[in-house]
């Protein structure tokens, strides 16, 4: 069968809030066809299908949602990470 999924992740290489990157991508079949990256701050696509993608998602309200998610899921998490990251060193 066919696989579809999505991977969130927050990168930092820092405490600075603005390091910070978060993305979000979609895969099918292995193939990454778009990604979200709060650096770029729009979706951009990889393939054909992920390209249409992308530019219905940028000009709707998906956008909007993804730009709050670096705020969200990476600044309420980056405390935690660090603390797990610093007492294991």
């Amino acid at each position: 069968g066919f696989r579809h999924y999505t991977v969130a992740d927050c990168e930092f290489n820092s405490s600075k809030l603005n390091d910070i990157e978060y993305t979000q991508s979609y895969y099918y079949n292995k193939l990454e066809y778009v990604r979200f990256s709060s650096s770029v701050g729009k979706f951009v696509g990889y393939t054909e299908f992920g390209i249409k993608n992308a530019e219905s998602w940028n000009n709707g309200q998906e956008v909007i949602t993804r730009r709050g998610e670096k705020e969200r899921v990476c600044f309420h998490n980056v405390g935690v990470d660090v603390e797990a990251a610093l007492t294991k060193s």
